[in-house]
């Protein structure tokens, strides 16, 4: 893979400071869309999922559940729901239980 992708990509450490900032963010997200409600054009609700997807992917690094979860508040019965924090609890379980999983060791075939 390029260098410029694997940057992109990179799944950084999760620690504290990153999950508090991730949830403040899928929380803030959920509350303003839930603020705004009626009086929220679509295209607003659209710029706060987009700005929620990319900045949630800069804090966790990129996972593929943000893309549903980004379609799901384009319906607009279910943007109501507090999709972008559900969304980050999952990618945040998903990601502690990938980096408390130790790589699995290589086994060296050894000449007899």
């Amino acid at each position: 893979m390029p260098e410029k992708l694997q940057t992109v990509f990179r799944v950084p450490l999760l620690t504290r400071g990153r999950i508090a900032l991730a949830f403040s963010l899928a929380v803030g997200a959920d509350g303003l869309q839930l603020l705004l409600g009626p009086l929220g054009w679509a295209f607003i609700d659209q710029a706060i999922d987009c700005v929620a997807m990319l900045l949630i992917s800069c804090v966790l690094g990129f996972h593929i559940l943000l893309l549903p979860t980004f379609v799901i508040e384009l319906v607009p019965v279910l943007e109501d729901l507090p999709t972008w924090t559900a969304c980050t609890a999952a990618v945040i379980a998903l990601r502690r239980r990938e980096q408390r999983t130790p790589a699995s060791p290589k086994i060296s075939q050894e000449k007899v």
